[in-house]
């Protein structure tokens, strides 16, 4: 009897074992199914956004071509141009303190919102705290006394900070806060407010995205003040007016102070030119936004004078002879050495040129109907900005896409072309695993560095490792390069809620970085670990339709190139071919299958179906015509971005005399003689409610109306032609 309960209990016990590794095997295998779907969330949302980065500084490239080979016939023509896409690199302090003026910006007695008195004391910034947190404005007044005197702090400063551990038990290092406001909050409490006790180092990217950044900048730049030695800020490459124009923090200001906005703006940006590049912990740990390359030397950018770089896409302006050589080119002379792009792309420099005085609605909206990314990318092509696959085997120097021909052409005076790529891979570049540094090709801006690059930088400054941020982290931080590269990342939520957590990182005298992570939304920590995927996924493949669905007519070109039977049908991994030539997201297509593609019947796709599918969900949110919603959701970041650009002023209008000088710099790239009667016509035309001046609506309306004209347009052309009377 003995025997046989020890032989049952053998079996019993072999049967648990048995179902507990069939148990663990499953839930393995469920936890590996989870993180291939996070990783492939993951790849979609960078890609897009990485994509996005890249249409911004084409769209800017294409702008400074246009102005640079444009030549002013009058002193207001050349005001309007300095504005468009450069601000003065420097003002003299009695030109500052007119721009500023906040002497003049009374504050009301119905105020109810914080004060402040200079000095600030510690009080002034945990009431700006207390205020904030209770949805409270800060008056102008207030705002730009405060950016100037932050201001004449910033210039006292040297271009690389030195901290040291002595003086404090440790150094918090905080990442991307990018408009998040309550990432701020928590950070503030869990870790403590900034104090003698707590430094703080925070490492660019304050604005953006986010709908808080105004917010955000007040209240670091109050703490700068209040405790100088305890608070640092580095600039980080949203710190620059060029990319507010497209990611939303030029908006923020203007909506939330729609009297002063302009005032505070200008300010901002001469705040922004005079923030230090990067901040020494102990001669040990070096702390930038983005990276270093195969070129960073500290002592250099130790020279360099920073507030001449007002925004790094601008670079430097010409030499007044390549000035003198566009204009020629303009004229149609060819000086040696430059080919004046005669550019087909736009529709109107094939007009002759007593057609071309009969300017109408119809021209302009003939070159914003065609997708502004195939314009820019064609133009980019002929004037020899284009880059190829082949040239990521090309060392970096780092770049904006800017040709070493337009490099040599820039003033090599007090901002020289090298101090010009160090301040752009400081804030621009990103590790990678492989040995080596070659352009950034994905974001168009500065270099990949490997580890050989880190490892060298190291040692030629007896450095410990490299803390960087200006990536998404789905943890809040990562280590690289043998742990000689730290990213930290502090905006949780960052792509959706759950996608990625926030994180910041304390160095004590040892120099080990402790973290610290956390979710500033607190749905989150209701959610599972399904749940929270789920979630995050349904908006990657949301906005992964939508991207497709803007490319609808292109994708169409490029199936039937492998429709050559014209059956209306491909194979999957044409699919995946052909999806991935239009997009150029670098996306696992045969993976995202799946998700984006129904079942199929023999393993072939009905394209022009699937299409009518993504065009089918888009209609369901806009109540517009499929072909008109298509090139808009294509093109309306762009259309947003060169509107800002057109609106130098900042008013949140286009008057009629910056579309009149717009308009001239876009017909003397396209050879088209227009009249001042004929520019002023097309501006009445767009001004549908007749208040002198053109809003963004109605800029996006114009286009909106030629492109359903030009519709109706292509359909009336596939119509057969009716019989005449005679029969012919």
């Amino acid at each position: 009897l003995g025997s046989y309960e020890s032989l049952s209990g053998s079996v019993l016990c072999v049967a648990a074992f048995k179902a507990a590794v069939l148990i663990q095997r499953w839930y393995r295998r469920y936890v590996a199914r989870l993180e291939m779907r996070r990783r492939c969330t993951w790849r979609i949302f960078q890609s897009i956004e990485y994509s996005c980065e890249q249409d911004q500084i084409k769209l800017h490239n294409f702008f400074s071509y246009l102005m640079d080979h444009f030549t002013p016939s009058s002193s207001k023509e050349r005001d309007f141009i300095s504005r468009m896409l450069t601000e003065e690199e420097s003002y003299k302090d009695t030109e500052l303190e007119k721009l500023c003026d906040y002497e003049s910006v009374e504050v009301l007695d119905s105020y109810t919102g914080p004060h402040l008195s200079f000095p600030l004391l510690p009080d002034h910034a945990t009431a700006l705290l207390e205020a904030f947190k209770q949805k409270q404005q800060l008056h102008a007044h207030y705002v730009l006394k405060l950016l100037h005197e932050t201001r004449r702090h910033l210039m006292q400063l040297p271009n690389i900070n030195h901290v040291s551990t002595c003086y404090s038990e440790e150094i918090t290092i905080c990442g991307d806060l990018h408009g998040r406001l309550d990432d701020l909050f928590l950070i503030f409490y869990k870790n403590g407010l900034p104090s003698p006790e707590k430094s703080y180092v925070f490492n660019g990217d304050f604005v953006d995205r986010g709908k808080q950044s105004v917010e955000i900048l007040i209240i670091l730049f109050a703490f700068l003040l209040v405790y100088p030695k305890e608070v640092h800020l580095n600039r980080g490459n949203h710190e620059d007016h060029m990319v507010n124009l497209r990611y939303g923090f030029t908006k923020e200001v203007m909506q939330k102070y729609k009297v002063h906005g302009k005032k505070i703006l200008r300010m901002l940006q001469n705040v922004f030119c005079w923030l230090p590049l990067a901040t020494l912990i102990d001669q040990k740990v070096l702390i930038v936004h983005g990276g270093v390359s195969d070129m960073t030397d500290l002592k250099l950018l130790a020279k360099i004078q920073r507030h001449k770089f007002v925004s790094v896409l601008r670079g430097k302006k010409r030499k007044e002879k390549s000035r003198h050589m566009d204009s020629k080119a303009i004229n149609g002379e060819s000086p040696v050495g430059v080919d004046p792009p005669r550019s087909s792309s736009f529709p109107g420099s094939c007009l002759q040129p007593g057609l071309a005085s009969m300017a109408s609605r119809t021209e302009l909206s003939q070159w914003v109907r065609q997708t502004v990314e195939e314009e820019l990318e064609k133009c980019r092509q002929q004037v020899g900005f284009s880059e190829t696959p082949g040239d990521k085997e090309l060392t970096c120097v780092s770049s904006v896409t800017m040709t070493e021909s337009e490099l040599e052409s820039c003033e090599t005076g007090e901002s020289s072309q090298e101090e010009w790529k160090q301040i752009v891979d400081l804030l621009w570049s990103d590790p990678m695993p492989q040995e080596g540094c070659k352009m950034n090709t994905v974001r168009g801006g500065g270099c990949y560095f490997g580890p050989d690059v880190t490892e060298n930088v190291l040692q030629k400054h007896s450095l410990q490792f490299l803390i960087r941020s200006h990536e998404c982290k789905q943890e809040g931080y990562e280590f690289c390069h043998s742990r000689k590269v730290l990213t930290i990342f502090s905006a949780s939520n960052y792509y959706e809620i759950g996608s990625n957590r926030g994180a910041y990182v304390k160095l004590g005298p040892d120099l080990i970085p402790h973290f610290v992570q956390y979710q500033a939304n607190k749905t989150v920590h209701t959610l599972t670990m399904r749940q929270r995927i789920s979630r995050v996924e349904e908006s990657a493949f949301r906005a992964l339709r939508e991207k497709l669905f803007a490319h609808t007519s292109d994708l169409i070109c490029a199936f039937k190139g492998y429709d050559q039977d014209e059956t209306g049908t491909i194979t999957l991994s044409d699919w995946a071919t052909a999806v991935e030539s239009v997009l150029h997201l670098r996306l696992p297509w045969r993976m995202l299958r799946p998700q984006l593609v129904r079942s199929t019947a023999g393993g072939l796709l009905e394209y022009k179906s699937w299409l009518d599918d993504l065009a089918v969900e888009q209609r369901s949110k806009e109540h517009i015509q499929s072909s008109l919603l298509e090139t808009i959701y294509r093109n309306r970041s762009n259309l947003e971005t060169i509107f800002r650009i057109i609106d130098s002023d900042h008013s949140g209008l286009i008057s009629f005399e910056e579309f009149h000088q717009t308009w001239k710099l876009f017909s003397s790239h396209m050879n088209i003689e227009l009249t001042d009667d004929g520019i002023s016509d097309l501006a009445r035309s767009i001004d549908f409610n007749k208040d002198g001046n053109i809003d963004f609506n109605e800029f996006l309306e114009a286009f909106r109306l030629i492109e359903h004209t030009h519709c109706d347009d292509k359909a009336a052309e596939l119509l057969p032609i009716p019989p005449t009377s005679d029969g012919c």
